[in-house]
Formats: C-alpha cells, sequence, structure tokens
C-alpha cells in the first residue's frame, strides 16, 4: 500500500524561493508507485496543499491533515524541504514530534543547535573541532571596532547568527566598513557572529543515513568567482563546485573524519552537510547544514550522484529511514 508523503517546503524566512525549488525536486523524484505525494507550502499567512493544478487546500493544523472533496488525508510521513525557519530551527520537528508523525530530518534539538552558529560551534569545541576565530554581538550592543579587528583580524566576516544560503554576510576588509556589515547582518537575526578569515581551500561534506548506516558523501571543492561563496555563487551559477575535490588523500580523509564525528557528537539523523576550510593542512568547520539543497544543481545531491546514488534513491531512502524505526 503506497504511504501518503507529505513534501514541506517554503517556510518564513529568505530562503523560502530556494526552499520551493528543493520541494519540487522532491516531489518529482519520488517514486510514485510507492509513495502519495503532496506539496505543502508553509507560509506564515497560510498552510495549505497545492495539487498538480495549482489549486490550494487549507491544511488542517490541529493534526496536520488535509481535506479533499470532503475526504481526509493524514500523512504517514513528512519529507522536510524547508531551508532555514521553521524547517531548519527546530519548531517543525517539535510540532510532527508532538504529532507522532515521523520527518526526515534531524530531531528538534539538533535542529535549533545546529541552526545557532555559536552555539552550534560552542558545543563542537570541546571535541577538538577547529573553528574560526569569532566575536559576537547582540542587537542592542555596544560595538567596538577596535575589540572586533584585535580579536578576529582584518579581512574578517560578519554573518547573521541563524540565517542561511548567505544571506547576511558581508566580507569586511577595513575597520570603518564594520558598522554597515553588521548593520546589514541584522536585517537577518537580532544576533552576530564576526568570524576571522581563513584562507585556504573551501570543501563541503554530506553526511547521511543511508541504508542504515552513516555514510560520508565524496567531498565537493568550493571555488567561488566572487569574493566568497555568497548567495549568487551558491544559486546563480557565479563558483565551480568540483566533485570529487582536488584534495590529496590525507586532505580527504581528515576532513571525512572530522563530518562523521560532527555527525555523531551531535546524534544527528537524516541530511547534513557541512563547510569547512582547510588552514595548515587541518579542516576548519564554518557551519553545519541540517536541510542542505535538494535541487539538482544542489550540493549534496551532486555529492550523492558521485556516489552512485539516484535523487529517486537519495529522498526515497531517507523515508524510509524514519519509516522502520516506527514501533
Amino acid at each position: 500500500m503506497r504511504k501518503n508523503i507529505a513534501i514541506i517546503m517554503g517556510g518564513y524566512s529568505s530562503e523560502y524561493e530556494i526552499s520551493l525549488k528543493s520541494g519540487n525536486v522532491v516531489y518529482e523524484s519520488l517514486d510514485d508507485t510507492k509513495y502519495n505525494r503532496f506539496r505543502i507550502h508553509i507560509f506564515k499567512d497560510k498552510w495549505v496543499y497545492v495539487d498538480v493544478n495549482d489549486n490550494e487546500f487549507p491544511v488542517n493544523r490541529h493534526d496536520f491533515s488535509i481535506t479533499i472533496n470532503g475526504d481526509k488525508i493524514t500523512f504517514d510521513c513528512v519529507f522536510n524541504a524547508i531551508h532555514g525557519a521553521p524547517g531548519e530551527d527546530g519548531f517543525m520537528q517539535a510540532y510532527f514530534e508532538l504529532l507522532n508523525i515521523p520527518q526526515t530530518s534531524c530531531n528538534m534539538y539538533q535542529a535549533a543547535l545546529t541552526f545557532n552558529k555559536r552555539d552550534c560551534l560552542s558545543v563542537l569545541k570541546p571535541y577538538g573541532i577547529k573553528t574560526a576565530e569569532s566575536y559576537y554581538i547582540n542587537l542592542g550592543d555596544t560595538i567596538d571596532e577596535g575589540a572586533i579587528v584585535k580579536k578576529v583580524g582584518l579581512p574578517c566576516f560578519v554573518k547573521a547568527n541563524k540565517a542561511g544560503s548567505s544571506f547576511g554576510i558581508t566580507k569586511v576588509y577595513k575597520k570603518e566598513q564594520l558598522k554597515a556589515a553588521i548593520k546589514h547582518a541584522f536585517a537577518e537575526d537580532d544576533e552576530i557572529i564576526i568570524e576571522s578569515f581563513l584562507d585556504g581551500v573551501e570543501v563541503s561534506v554530506g553526511v547521511i543515513k543511508y541504508k542504515g548506516e552513516v555514510t560520508v558523501l565524496p567531498i565537493t571543492e568550493i571555488v567561488s568567482d566572487n569574493d566568497f561563496f555568497d548567495y549568487k555563487a551558491k544559486y546563480l551559477g557565479e563558483s565551480q563546485e568540483i566533485t570529487p575535490a582536488r584534495i590529496s588523500g590525507d586532505m580527504a580523509n581528515k576532513v571525512k573524519n572530522v563530518a562523521k564525528q560532527v555527525y555523531d557528537i551531535l546524534k544527528m539523523d537524516g541530511f547534513t552537510r557541512s563547510e569547512y576550510i582547510f588552514k595548515d593542512g587541518e579542516p576548519h568547520l564554518l557551519e553545519v547544514n541540517t536541510v542542505p539543497g535538494f535541487t539538482k544543481e544542489s550540493i549534496l545531491p551532486q555529492q550523492a550522484l558521485a556516489a552512485g546514488i539516484s535523487l529517486e534513491d537519495l529522498f526515497g531512502n531517507a523515508i524510509e529511514e524514519v519509516m522502520k524505526s516506527l514501533p
């Protein structure tokens, strides 16, 4: 009997358009002989099921069900394709846990922790995970440019603490540019992390649960045509994403081991894609994404294909992994 699968997409953040693309690729890729697929758009002003003719049917938020022509439909599993809030920060995970509906991403705590760059790095540092030097600012704090430069140096990166897809990020070369960069970051979040510039090879590493095993996918090297791996580089083709990465076997083993260590330390489930820059031959963690891009051009699907895993298998496996854990 085919399972009813809700594919949630959209969200409340600046990443909603990317999420809609990801969700539609999941919808198109899942095997329709195994699954009844339902596109569920989650926005602040509406939660709706969107059918093949773009008709909208409201979602009953009390039990996450929909009603079509008088028939009530409930879901066996949710495929989470929401980047940013509320799909990557723990809110949807908590909601589905309360409703006892399995979903494909990590649990609530892990989602909330990894979505907060500052907190995530703080948890991982005692385990020996290397990171950039950092400086924190909250909205309303006094901004001391001299203290910032003394701590992290120049150039540095000013980042919104809880945002994805490089929204709210500026690379700063001069102390005089800091206030404008901080204002830009505060447009995305009320917390900021400022990090030292790491000059080295940047790589992205996908880790998934595949057929019951924690699996590290082939590594992707990031070569941005821009000053750093910004939104345009990520989504508008202004970068090279080279899989497998052009790095030595020793470097590859180091970053694979760190990526798996991060996955295990944080007790992750589902998908992760973590970003690293090599400094002095050692991988330094930038961030961990728990709902990475799922379009055909996105990094993790590219890595899966390099490992011989089709999109149909990649997405279907995520559903089967969470479904088999049910009592």
